[in-house]
């Protein structure tokens, strides 16, 4: 008798419940006094078993005593009448299924907050883990879970077959990840766990009343808590959960006659749970519970059936996933290693390429938002088709080449993907889009000069360095307004710069392809098809002219006649009334000595004759004040501007036996 009292008081020290309500300990269940339904049951070594190897069978376990997580606010008081209490709880648990290798196993477990312990007449389905919510969301439900499930079910939307999920008035989970957790000895590097192994595995479940933040946290067994939590989650509970409420778990199995365990339960209210002493906690049994033998004949066809309709649904969904993420790679690419991305992370980083996503189009292909996860880098993805087997290693080289130049005023490129015939370039989003959209676009705000000054000296200073400071030469080849992006500063970056190059990889080597747009086309290079560095020049005279006026190079008068910009612009100088050209939503907010040079710098940069053009070293001193602007331009018609070439000759050309396409619509 004395040796049985013994056992009982040992017990009793064991469960180790705090006498408030508010904060417990349960290292095994032998002397807990928890209210369970269904199947649930207190084995004699003390663990908690909440399905037991029986087919078809619920389980619920609660604290006996509701708690109240609601503050309650004075009536006066700002902002509703309750608000909610942190809390703090961590367990153990184990699921030991029939399989040895526990890769098949039954349906998981969920820690559970509810209004009432009354879950008897929870939904018959098994995937529904005993809980009498599915998927209708209703905030009158006040339910709250963290399930550990170990089936995916397309119906509830599950991820995977082996999952921790946060579900809030709905079985449909509002956050979900993979089981596994971020092992702080190995730098936090993120490490599977499979929650059917049979190894128990700890969760801690920890809510920040006043941040409206709860974490739940899984790590293996004996291992301290992760720093970082596995889901984190924003979410008032306060609209979400009854006063008062109950805690608990609750569990289902189906066919795989597989058992849930908990081994230790800590909990408190306004604090953190004390932690679980594992030399305290019951063992699990060697082996799962053993089925009753016609049981098991029923249900082990039934699971071998299951298996082959999986497999061949994973087989199914294996080549189908190939096909969408099919990409080309070829050994020569090894060395472009780092700078390649995949298909399947930039499709996902887009949402599939949907139009939702399009930022725009143009000459070389489409362009999208994305978002790479997992560092939700914004990223630009422009789709470039590209039918030249011959030329594709060279186009390549070139993307990487191209990828290591970097100037604050260039838009980064970050790498490329091939995919049947399109080649994909990865670039940093630009958040304020292009130029050309805030000049034309009457809906948008007009642009200050300061601004337009500090964008027109960042796109100079971009040429400059593609011009002389890179190990060769780069030729844009389209300088122009809707080249120029904005960051989320308004700071400019020209984009696309030796894309023109690249596109030539493909071409005909018999053909010269010259890439431009009207306006923007220096004559030389639609005589010879040549384009040069002073190319640029004469297109970054006209961008400037455009940028002051707020015209486009080839615009339209009130009568639909047809206006050459250089050529108004030069007619105003040779007049006297060069200040009537700027843009009218200006409205005389503007340095005239600074308008004046970009004017007189964009007619010298778009001279037709390019020995006349200054380089743009030179463009760069004229800005900074080191170098001064020839004082008069009124020879400059008769030196060359008459013999700009005319606009009805620019679409098609001859030149010898090469032909000249000229992009009539841009890029």
């Amino acid at each position: 008798l004395v040796s049985f009292v013994v056992v009982l008081l040992l017990l009793h020290v064991a469960a180790s419940a705090a006498a408030d309500g508010g904060r417990f300990v349960y290292h095994g269940f032998a002397a807990a006094n928890l209210t369970l339904a269904g199947h649930a049951a207190v084995t004699l070594g003390g663990l908690l078993e909440l399905t037991n190897a029986t087919r078809q069978a619920k389980g619920h376990a609660f604290h006996p005593e509701p708690l109240h997580l609601l503050i309650s606010k004075p009536a006066t008081a700002a902002n509703g009448t309750a608000a909610p209490r942190s809390f703090s709880t961590c367990f153990v648990f184990a699921i030991v299924s029939p399989v040895h290798d526990g890769l098949i196993s039954d349906q998981g477990l969920a820690f559970v907050v509810a209004p009432t312990t009354a879950l008897s007449a929870a939904n018959g389905g098994a995937q529904y883990l005993g809980l009498n919510v599915i998927n209708d969301g209703s905030a009158s439900d006040h339910f709250l879970a963290v399930e550990l499930d170990t089936i995916m079910n397309p119906e509830l939307g599950d991820i995977d077959s082996n999952h921790v999920g946060v579900d809030v008035n709905s079985l449909v989970s509002q956050r979900a990840s993979s089981a596994g957790y971020y092992n702080d000895r190995a730098g936090g590097a993120f490490q599977e766990l499979r929650l059917n192994s049979r190894e128990p595995m700890q969760v801690w479940v920890d809510y920040d009343g006043q941040a409206r933040q709860l974490n739940v946290t899984l790590g293996p067994g004996r291992v301290p808590k992760p720093k970082r939590p596995l889901l984190s989650m924003n979410i008032d509970l306060s609209t979400v959960v009854a006063d008062p409420a109950y805690i608990g778990f609750s569990s289902t199995s189906s066919i795989m006659l597989t058992s849930h365990y908990v081994l230790g339960w800590s909990f408190c209210l306004d604090g953190p749970a004390s932690p679980l002493d594992f030399s305290k906690l019951p063992f699990l049994p060697p082996v799962g519970p053993k089925p009753r033998s016609k049981v098991f004949v029923v249900a082990l066809p039934l699971a071998i059936a299951l298996l082959v309709i999986a497999v061949v649904a994973a087989v199914f969904l294996i080549l189908r996933r190939r096909r969408r993420y099919a990409e080309v790679r070829e050994d020569w690419e090894d060395e472009f290693g780092p700078h390649r991305f995949s298909y399947k992370d930039l499709f996902h980083a887009t949402d599939g390429f949907k139009d939702s996503n399009l930022l725009g189009v143009g000459g070389f292909g489409r362009v999208y938002k994305g978002i790479l996860a997992p560092s939700n880098l914004e990223i630009a993805v422009k789709k470039v088709s590209h039918d030249s087997r011959q030329g594709i290693r060279e186009f390549v080289a070139e993307v990487v080449s191209i990828g290591r130049i970097r100037h604050r005023n260039l838009v980064q490129l970050l790498g490329y993907c091939r995919r049947e015939g399109e080649l994909l370039l990865v670039y940093d989003y630009m958040a304020n889009g292009s130029l050309d959209r805030h000049l034309h676009d009457q809906q948008s705000p007009a642009l200050s000069w300061n601004v337009r000054y500090r964008i027109i000296k960042g796109v100079a200073a971009s040429l400059l360095y593609l011009h002389e400071y890179c190990e060769q030469v780069v030729i844009h080849r389209d300088v122009k307004a809707s080249n120029v992006l904005l960051d989320g500063e308004m700071d400019s970056k020209l984009s696309d710069f030796g894309l023109a190059k690249l596109y030539d990889h493909g071409t005909d080597p018999q053909s010269t392809h010259v890439a431009g747009t009207i306006g923007y086309l220096a004559p030389e290079l639609i005589r010879t098809g040549k384009a040069t560095p002073l190319t640029d020049v004469f297109a970054f005279g006209v961008f400037l002219l455009e940028v002051a006026c707020g015209r486009r190079p080839i615009d339209h008068d009130d009568r639909n006649s047809r206006i050459v910009l250089v050529d108004w612009v030069i007619e105003h100088h040779d007049n006297g009334s060069i200040l009537d050209v700027v843009d009218p939503r200006l409205v005389g907010k503007y340095e005239r000595e600074e308008v004046i040079l970009v004017l007189k710098l964009g007619l010298i940069c778009a001279h037709p004759l390019p020995n006349i053009r200054p380089s743009m070293r030179r463009v760069m001193q004229y800005m900074e004040s080191s170098q001064s602007i020839p004082p008069d331009l009124s020879l400059m018609r008769n030196e060359g501007f008459d013999s700009y070439v005319s606009l009805d000759d620019l679409s098609i050309a001859s030149i010898g036996s090469s032909s000249v396409t000229i992009l009539l619509e841009g890029r």
